[in-house]
């Protein structure tokens, strides 16, 4: 079983507006890094990541990055049920998942934004922590519709 997942969303806004509200750390922190991001997201670069809902913040590795196109990222794999389930213990685990984000410019304006990640061993544990993460992902691309599109921050006071 290889263990992946692709979810994608339809932003009514151009590219680069897109684009930019994840790579830049200030944005990113409005909508989704619930405890901030620290470091922009550039090839090459290690940047942080804080969640109210995560015990501590942790690196984000940099891969690639192709600006209105795509942004790679390797990050630790999670080991067991999301962390924001009461009583659940959670920790990282010793290896990394892939995640690709592409954008692409729609003809009517908007754009389209999937986010894959993959690279989970195959344990039961691993399992359980990918779906945690593709609930995250969706999460994520539902709270940057409704900040972009309309200035609101989905995620405030969801976690704390």
């Amino acid at each position: 079983m290889d263990l992946k997942f692709r979810v994608a969303a339809r932003i009514a806004k151009p590219v680069h507006e897109v684009f930019e509200a994840v790579a830049d750390p200030a944005q990113l922190s409005h909508y989704f890094t619930t405890g901030g991001a620290k470091g922009r997201l550039e090839t090459g670069a290690t940047v942080s990541w804080d969640f109210h809902d995560f015990p501590g913040a942790f690196d984000v590795d940099v891969v690639e990055v192709v600006p209105n196109e795509k942004i790679v990222l390797l990050w630790a794999a999670g080991d067991g049920e999301p962390p924001n389930l009461e009583g659940v213990e959670y920790k990282l685990a010793d290896y990394k998942t892939r995640v690709t984000m592409t954008f692409k410019a729609l003809d009517d304006g908007r754009t389209m934004v999937e986010i894959a990640e993959e690279g989970w061993r195959e344990t039961e544990a691993a399992l359980k922590a990918s779906y945690g993460n593709c609930q995250g992902w969706t999460q994520m691309q539902c709270a940057l519709k409704a900040w972009l599109e309309h200035g609101i921050n989905l995620r405030e006071g969801m976690f704390k």
